[in-house]
């Protein structure tokens, strides 16, 4: 406050001088700053141990997975084992017996045609024995398909025996004529066949037979199951004429083996 010379007085402002240091920025809030920044390092998430926990799990379901298949099939196994162990000694199963009782040869006669193309016609009268060794199992057969073979295996004569049941400790005779008419024999085939008839014993043959049979157990019964019986030690003349001649059974033995399909491969 100042008085003048004319008496009157005077007040003066207070000034205020606010000082600013020239060197000081203002802050602001940049966004664009803590969005990129070249001297920062990027955030990568650690996936690492998320797949190894699926990888583990996977590995203990499919190893849990391979153990119970095993375990399911080593049960299956055993209760299979002890079913058929009881089934054996309640049955005592055994496979039927065959036996070749006679075979007559009636005709076989080769021709030539005026094409040099030799054919084959025969006629055998053939008599085989089955029996049912078992006591409490009966055998179902399907019909029976008859093959004669030499021994170089070419076909001389077939024919077929119609279906039967045999019961147990039952004979079956199975009598049946098997022929073949103008069968044309290759050249290697008729070679091999004039051999075997020029031998002394006779021509070597063999019978085989081919079948299904079903297998009943009281009133329960099996699928059907293909069977081969093979009849060897067979040796019988060329018949000269019109009389038959009788085939002589040296060693007979009939081998019945199990003719198991699978797709398409028989065991």
């Amino acid at each position: 406050m100042a008085t003048k010379p004319n008496g009157t007085t005077t007040t003066n402002p207070t000034t205020t001088t606010t000082t600013t240091n020239p060197t000081a920025k203002k802050q602001t809030y940049n966004p664009k700053s803590q969005m990129y920044n070249p001297n920062r390092i990027p955030y990568r998430p650690n996936r690492g141990r998320n797949h190894r926990g699926r990888g583990c799990n996977c590995r203990r379901y499919f190893c849990r997975c391979c153990c119970w298949t095993i375990l399911v099939i080593f049960v299956i196994l055993v209760l299979a084992a002890i079913a058929i162990a009881i089934f054996y000694f309640l049955y005592r199963p055994q496979l039927p017996s065959f036996s070749i009782s006679s075979l007559k040869i009636s005709h076989f006669h080769l021709t030539t045609s005026s094409d040099d193309a030799t054919r084959l016609t025969t006629k055998f009268n053939v008599t085989l024995s089955t029996k049912n060794k078992n006591k409490k199992l009966v055998y179902i057969y399907d019909p029976i398909a008859l093959t004669v073979k030499s021994s170089n295996q070419i076909e001389l004569a077939n024919g077929n025996f119609p279906r039967f049941t045999s019961t147990p400790n039952n004979v079956t005779i199975i009598h049946s004529t098997l022929s073949i008419v103008s069968q044309v024999l290759d050249v290697d085939s008729l070679t091999s066949l004039k051999s075997d008839m020029k031998t002394k014993s006779g021509l070597p043959m063999k019978i085989l037979l081919d079948t299904k049979v079903v297998v009943q157990m009281d009133k329960l019964k099996s699928n059907k199951v293909g069977i081969r019986i093979t009849c060897d030690g067979i040796n019988g003349q060329i018949p000269k004429g019109k009389n038959p001649t009788l085939a002589s059974i040296t060693s007979p033995k009939c081998k019945v083996d199990l003719r198991i399909k699978i797709l398409r491969w028989t065991f």
